[in-house]
């Protein structure tokens, strides 16, 4: 009993079966009330429309039995299998068999068939005969079929022969398992088609004609070259023509049928090849992604360009978790957008009625094809958000990481179009999760970004504290850096390296004493040799920190910053291209926050005198001419050079 009741939640049965009734329903018994009929057998309209979908067997038992109430047919199993291959069905069944040339080829190949249809059972097949054929039904442990099942089967064998010549085929049921049957067999008989009847005729005639020529030969000579054996070759080649008539027919109908069974699948195979290059490109933009604005819009840009429906959108959670806020989205008209935006849905209302609302607390998908039938059940503000959106149909799901909500992704179809089907909600809900689980991701990265700028922040203030005269020295030479690296085009990887660089290139002063860093007048020479160890022990320091990808590049390009192109630098009097780009930049930077800084030996520079002074160093190999002209384009787009009266004096002050 246990193991019967375990597969009574087993997904058994392809929704495909469940269609051939409601087809039959809708046609043949109009006044049924479907909803009523889903409801009472806990299933979804959609998820009988969607052929990727197994019911259970205590669903198909409900299904029955409100169907046979509701219709007070007793023998509607039978029925509902003759009418899934019938012409009216236009399912896939009647593709499936009429995509194979004849009963017998059906019948042949149900076995293997049968699996796309049913997971209760196995199905065996044998031909015993040109026109007959026997099927063996065994079920796998556990399963509890009912009877009206066997019924339904014995329908649907019926129906393939109907299909092909629209007779009714004869069927016998020697042994069956509600009868004490180890198995239900079939011994399934038929007549031939029109061609294989013709065939017949023709191989007879041919063997008469033969018979009559020579009888009239031999006996009545004179009647059978005027006579008989113009009407032996007349006779033969009528029953020649209209057998290879009715065959090609025949053929030609196979052919069709086979065609329009190909293009389908064909369609089907776009589709799953279409999804996997979906969750392909998301899975691969998600991954180089470090930013929520940029994972959001990666998603709304792949969902546009593959996904079939009219529009979607993604709406967040605020941190407190009290209101879902659209974040990013597609396909809505710039009238439509602003009411979009601004429209913010509570969360923290008990028993909210909101299909957005409900999707996020509970977690849990929704997929409504027809506004008019949740008009009634959800609440005012969610079907005045939809009417005014204009949507005939959506799917809203859940964007879930590690059991926490955070919001939900909403694709809509504005127009009718084909039925959304539970295919549709597990495609949309890997994205989700994938969307999900990225901006998790990505909040961590970001969470580490903003540790890692502030430790960063923190050690640099260290060294600039140690006086007050150069307090921020290390935060206007980093913001002089990256301006020089926006005029320059440098990536964003480059500038982000670049920023780690300029806040720690002076970070081997903590070596330095304070009683030369702080001097009020000019350094001796020794204190000044002093004074240019900062550079090597920057970069040792910071060659000891685990700096990952380009950012092993900040000990080098921090502990080079005081190199100069004609090689008379320090520490290692490096020359031109041997410098990195990087330590370039950084020399103009700092050299130019130095000199429009007060010191304890000198006041500051104008703006004006430092672009100058500067200009004077690009001539003399110092620096790179087009970095300084990048960190004045930056700073002072329209500015003329200015001068100043003694800008060796002033150089030697720097230094």
């Amino acid at each position: 009993m246990s193991s019967s009741l375990s597969y009574d939640n087993r997904p058994l049965y392809n929704s495909r079966v469940i269609d051939a009734y409601i087809k039959m329903i809708v046609n043949k018994y109009p006044h049924v009330n479907l909803r009523e009929l889903f409801d009472y057998a806990e299933m979804e309209p959609y998820e009988v429309e969607d052929h990727g979908h197994w019911f259970t067997q205590r669903q198909i038992d409900q299904f029955y039995k409100k169907v046979v109430e509701l219709t007070g047919n007793e023998h509607i199993a039978r029925e509902a299998g003759r009418y899934a291959v019938s012409p009216d069905a236009i399912g896939i069944m009647r593709q499936y068999v009429l995509g194979l040339v004849g009963p017998a080829n059906a019948y042949k190949l149900i076995g293997k068939t049968a699996s796309n249809f049913t997971r209760s059972s196995i199905f065996e097949s044998r031909s015993i005969g040109s026109n007959h054929a026997e099927i063996v039904v065994s079920f796998l442990e556990g399963v509890n079929e009912k009877p009206f099942q066997c019924e339904n089967r014995i329908g649907f064998l019926e129906a393939v022969v109907m299909a092909f010549n629209n007779k009714l085929p004869h069927i016998d049921h020697p042994e069956c398992i509600f009868n004490g049957g180890r198995v239900c067999r079939y011994v399934i008989g038929w007549d031939s088609s029109l061609s294989e009847f013709l065939k017949k005729i023709r191989s007879v005639s041919a063997i008469s004609l033969v018979l009559v020529c020579l009888i009239f030969l031999y006996f009545l000579p004179s009647l059978f070259l005027p006579f008989i054996f113009p009407l032996a070759i007349s006779s033969f080649s009528i029953l020649l023509f209209w057998g290879e008539r009715a065959e090609k027919n025949e053929l030609k109908k196979y052919m069709s049928n086979l065609r329009s069974s190909i293009d389908q699948h064909l369609e089907q195979t776009n589709t799953i090849y279409n999804n996997a290059l979906l969750i392909n490109e998301i899975g691969q933009s998600i991954s180089k992604q470090i930013h929520v604005d940029d994972v959001l819009n990666d998603i709304v840009r792949i969902a546009q360009n593959r996904l079939s429906y009219d529009r979607g959108m993604i709406l967040l959670a605020n941190p407190e978790k009290t209101h879902l806020k659209f974040v990013a989205g597609y396909g809505y008209s710039s009238e439509l957008l602003p009411f979009i935006k601004n429209t913010a849905f509570n969360l923290t209302r008990q028993n909210s009625k909101g299909t957005l609302v409900e999707s996020f607390h509970k977690q849990k998908p929704y997929l409504i094809n027809d506004i008019e039938q949740i008009k009634d059940i959800i609440s005012k503000k969610s079907l005045d958000f939809v009417l005014q959106a204009g949507s005939r149909s959506f799917i809203c799901c859940p964007i879930v990481s590690e059991g926490e909500s955070l919001g939900v992704f909403v694709v809509d179809n504005v127009e009718s179009k084909a039925p959304l089907v539970q295919s549709d909600i597990s495609l949309l809900m890997g994205i989700a999760c994938s969307l999900g689980i990225s901006i998790r991701k990505v909040e961590l990265l970001e969470a580490r970004q903003r540790q890692f700028t502030s430790i960063l922040h923190v050690l640099a203030a260290s060294i600039d504290a140690r006086d007050p005269l150069t307090s921020g020295h290390s935060e206007k030479v980093t913001e002089y850096v990256m301006g020089i690296c926006t005029e320059l085009g440098l990536t964003k990887e480059y500038r982000e390296m670049m920023r780690v660089a300029a806040l720690l290139h002076d970070y081997g002063k903590i070596g330095v004493p304070d009683s030369i860093l702080k001097k009020p007048g000019k350094l001796t020479t020794d204190e000044y040799e002093q004074i240019k160890t900062h550079a090597a022990k920057t970069r040792n320091i910071l060659c000891q920190v685990e700096f990952d990808g380009i950012f092993k590049q900040v000990p080098e390009i921090a502990g080079s910053h005081h190199e100069k192109i004609d090689g008379s630098g320090y520490p290692l009097g490096l020359k031109g291209e041997d410098i990195p780009l990087g330590a370039r930049i950084l020399a103009v930077a700092d050299f130019f926050e130095a000199v429009t800084a007060k010191r304890h030996y000198r006041e500051s520079m104008t703006i004006d005198e430092a672009f100058h002074l500067l200009r004077i160093e690009c001539k003399n190999d110092h620096f790179e001419k087009n970095i300084v002209e990048a960190l004045i384009r930056f700073l002072q787009p329209d500015m003329k050079s200015g001068a100043i009266d003694n800008p060796k004096q002033a150089f030697d002050s720097v230094n």
